[in-house]
């Protein structure tokens, strides 16, 4: 890995948008982030987390450096110059703010999981989870799995941008975190601008659109894509309640970036609380839906949302179809030439942010099958000592402490253990 360079633009667009919201609204919120393997057969051996752990060390050494501040002064006209006077002057600190555990398997002591947990102030330590997520994978890949090669890559990606190019969609590339490895998502952005420079412009295809990759965005000359990340909602519910905890976050995030006529940064993400529970608070200020470009869908049934989001508009005399809906759970490109036909014919502007099928897809040398990305996730633990969950469309995201699930599923009516507890 040490041909990565230490960027602290290699990262998604909306950690350094969160980061200027919480420095504006939340400076001293103390919080944890803990580290999650949802793939519990893809196990880690201790070569690994010697690898791993030194890679996460050598992030002590990222900074912004004073090209990367004068271009994301240009690119990003809602960064402040205070902001970036302070990412400048960042500097982390792994070996007090981060830990990281091998725990053996009882079966085989040779593999076992990891315990990893990030600990300091919301604002710093925000910047932790997309680049030690993307070490996870480097390592694993590394050291772990060594049976799949870089070969064909970039025509692969070149293949998938031309098939989504060709059927009208606009998307962004969104496969930072969960990336098999820097050198893999450089490639894939090769193949998806080759794919452009030859489509983009003619009559009837889409576009792409950018990339949450700051980095990356400025190497290639693409936007920088992204809004807002569940741990916004999930932090600011746990510090001013869950009841109304989406008005207040989608308050706060206007203070911080006042609406624009282009509203780039204005999309809902509706989901950390399930999608119903934002509903109420959406439509309770139909200003706001007027104002807002439109809403993320994250986790369930991308079909049964879209026809939601449209009686959610009806309902504010909104029309819909001058809102977008940007799909972003678990994407490939059969999956988005369907969803951009139901997007559609529902009434709404589509988009599309791919990740993992871009950027960590590929197959076993030995057999020619799919050689499985690392499915995991890096969830905001605590803040200021108060227990932070999210409660999405899908069951199975849920995450956080148990009890407080259910607690704050109980506080906002929403089914318990599959039960209905009668609040509306």
């Amino acid at each position: 890995m040490d041909e990565v360079p230490l960027s602290v633009l290699d990262t998604d667009l909306y950690k350094l948008t969160m980061q200027q919201a919480i420095l504006q609204h939340f400076p001293e919120a103390e919080v944890t982030y803990q580290f999650t393997n949802r793939s519990k057969d893809m196990r880690f051996t201790r070569e690994y987390v010697d690898m791993a752990w030194a890679h996460i060390l050598r992030l002590e050494n990222m900074h912004l450096t004073p090209a990367e501040h004068a271009w994301l002064s240009e690119a990003c006209p809602y960064f402040t110059p205070s902001y970036l006077s302070t990412l400048l002057a960042l500097r982390l600190d792994p070996s007090s703010q981060v830990t990281l555990t091998y725990v053996p398997s009882d079966d085989d002591p040779n593999y076992g999981q990891i315990e990893l947990e990030i600990r300091g102030l919301w604002w710093q330590t925000i910047l932790y989870e997309v680049p030690i997520m993307a070490v996870i994978s480097d390592a694993y890949f590394r050291v772990v799995d060594q049976d799949w090669s870089y070969a064909g890559q970039e025509d692969k990606a070149y293949e998938k941008g031309k098939t989504l190019l060709s059927h009208g969609i606009a998307f962004s590339e969104f496969g930072t975190r969960r990336r098999r490895s820097y050198p893999a998502q450089k490639t894939i952005m090769h193949g998806l601008i080759r794919a452009r420079d030859e489509l983009e412009g003619k009559p009837g295809m889409g576009s792409l659109s950018g990339t949450s990759n700051v980095h990356f965005a400025m190497m290639f000359g693409l936007t920088p894509v992204g809004t807002i990340a569940h741990e916004w909602t999930m932090g600011i519910a746990s510090l001013l309640g869950y009841e109304h905890a989406n008005a207040h976050a989608l308050d706060l995030w206007e203070d911080t970036y006042p609406t624009s006529p282009s509203n780039a940064l204005h999309i809902g993400l509706t989901d950390t609380f399930s999608s119903e529970v934002f509903f109420r608070d959406f439509l309770a200020d139909p200003a706001r839906a007027r104002r807002w470009r439109g809403l993320r869908q994250d986790s369930g049934s991308p079909e049964e949302y879209t026809k939601r989001a449209k009686q959610v508009y009806d309902q504010m005399g909104v029309d819909s179809r001058t809102k977008n809906i940007i799909y972003s759970d678990g994407l490939d490109v059969p999956r988005c030439l369907v969803l951009q036909k139901v997007a559609q014919d529902i009434g709404f502007i589509p988009a599309f942010g791919i990740g993992t099928s871009l950027t960590n897809d590929f197959v076993r040398l030995s057999d020619g099958k799919k050689s499985r990305p690392l499915n995991m996730v890096i969830k905001l633990h605590s803040i200021n000592g108060v227990p932070c969950v999210k409660i999405s469309d899908e069951i199975t995201k849920n995450t956080g402490d148990a009890q407080a699930v259910k607690d704050v599923k109980e506080l906002l009516g929403l089914p318990v253990n599959g039960k209905p507890n009668g609040k509306q």
